[in-house]
């Protein structure tokens, strides 16, 4: 399988990307991964992306980009790469399932995944009662008690869909203020099932065959103390999805792949956008809006390398 356009993720920015170098005819692969439609696609109402006056669902928004590339030639394939050898062109990938498909150029738009807490009882009681999606899971937790890890917009986006369920939620941070958007911090301190800890963390999650609770640790004081819990949502930032390009890209100290400003990486051809380069908008919007550059800057790649090869053929 060979394509002018392969792109590696199908969030905002893959979709984006899929969409303009459709509409240029490049009739580019979109390769989905683990989470098609990225993790947009979890949430459950993005409110702030131009154009939806009273918001849309994550799901929802990336279906509509991917119908939407697809009715100019975009291509999908439900498959996860492995393996990238960028040391010539055409670039050549695996697939999981051993299949190999050729790119004149790439655009890495991997995204990033839910940062984990890294304490005991987090990975024995993985699906559980320990969670990253509320909006995959949420359901399962009806009348329930639940944990929320998190300060930021993501943890009160989530906790806040969470109510629709649970009987009590109990966001746990380790700071005395939020670091959410102002209409969201309203929204969660004014509900009634929403209430804080603040100025703590969770040191382990109890439980055998599920979570039965948490223990909180109290950062000013060191106390710690027992909560009887049937659910934990850690929202505590992400780590890039980079590790396949360890060894062919520029990463910076955190993992995120390095561009020049214009989605270009070191190896010329291959582009980058989204989480995956981005730790610090991390909005749909932005990451669409990389996904459009990137796919404008491997046209214009495509037809400059087309225009060389034209001339030294005519040379």
């Amino acid at each position: 399988m060979h394509s002018n356009v392969v792109i590696i993720g199908s969030g905002p920015a893959g979709l984006t990307a899929a969409l303009y170098a459709a509409r240029a005819n490049l009739e580019p692969l979109v390769v989905r991964g683990l989470q098609p439609g990225g993790l947009i696609a979890t949430t459950s109402e993005v409110e702030n992306y131009p154009g939806f006056v009273d918001g849309i669902g994550g799901y929802e928004l990336a279906e509509n980009i991917e119908k939407q590339a697809a009715r100019f030639g975009a291509q999908y394939k439900d498959a996860l790469i492995t393996k990238v050898d960028a040391s010539q062109r055409p670039f050549v990938l695996t697939t999981d399932s051993g299949e190999t498909i050729t790119a004149d150029t790439l655009i890495v738009s991997t995204g990033a995944s839910p940062r984990h807490l890294g304490v005991p009882g987090e990975e024995k009681l993985a699906n559980r009662g320990v969670s990253y999606c509320a909006t995959c899971d949420g359901f399962f937790f009806r009348n329930k008690k639940v944990v929320v890890v998190g300060g930021g917009n993501s943890a009160l986006d989530e906790g806040l869909f969470l109510t629709r369920f649970v009987d009590e939620l109990i966001i746990v941070h380790r700071r005395d203020s939020l670091r959410a958007d102002p209409v969201l911090q309203e929204r969660a301190l004014s509900n009634p099932k929403v209430r804080f800890i603040w100025d703590s963390t969770v040191d382990a999650i109890t439980g055998d065959e599920k979570v039965v609770g948490v223990k909180v640790r109290n950062l000013k004081s060191g106390e710690v103390h027992d909560l009887a819990v049937d659910g934990v949502f850690p929202y505590i930032g992400h780590i890039p999805n980079s590790g396949l390009f360890k060894d062919i890209l520029e990463r910076d100290e955190n993992g995120y792949i390095v561009t020049d400003g214009r989605t270009r990486t070191k190896v010329p051809g291959i582009f980058a956008a989204g989480d995956v380069v981005d730790h610090v908008y991390r909005q749909a919007i932005t990451a669409a809006g990389e996904g459009c550059q990137a796919a404008m800057e491997a046209t214009w790649f495509l037809a400059e390398q087309e225009y060389a090869a034209k001339k030294k053929a005519g040379a």
